[in-house]
């Protein structure tokens, strides 16, 4: 089956759509929006709290290793859905393979452990 150039204009024209909306509603808004200024109102605000103290503070390494660490696992651990929704159809080579993938997850899983990389001080 052979496709042309005309077989992909609709996906053009909701792309086009799609970014036409976008581009028209932030125009829109900030045409149509209050332009309310003030000392309270220009404010840094998070989450309902005052900010205090400089933005700028070093974070402790351990919290970038965490989150890297969730993400790789994470990532590790969508590999299990397609496993599991062609389980019958892989059959014993691919319950061998995501044992070796599981094996492999489990070492790389005692290795920070022991490195006590999910500790808190």
């Amino acid at each position: 089956m052979q496709s042309t150039q005309i077989d992909y204009l609709p996906i053009l024209m909701q792309a086009g759509l799609a970014i036409g909306f976008v581009v028209a509603t932030i125009i829109g808004s900030s045409f149509l929006g209050p332009k309310r200024h003030s000392k309270n109102k220009d404010k840094n605000f998070e989450c309902g709290i005052e900010s205090v103290g400089n933005a700028r503070i070093p974070f402790s390494v351990k919290y970038f290793l965490v989150a890297i660490l969730f993400v790789l696992f994470d990532v590790e651990v969508i590999f299990l859905y397609p496993w599991a929704v062609n389980f019958k159809e892989l059959g014993v080579d691919g319950m061998i393979k995501m044992v070796i993938f599981m094996l492999l997850l489990l070492v790389g899983f005692f290795y920070i452990i022991k490195k006590k990389a999910l500790e808190w001080e």
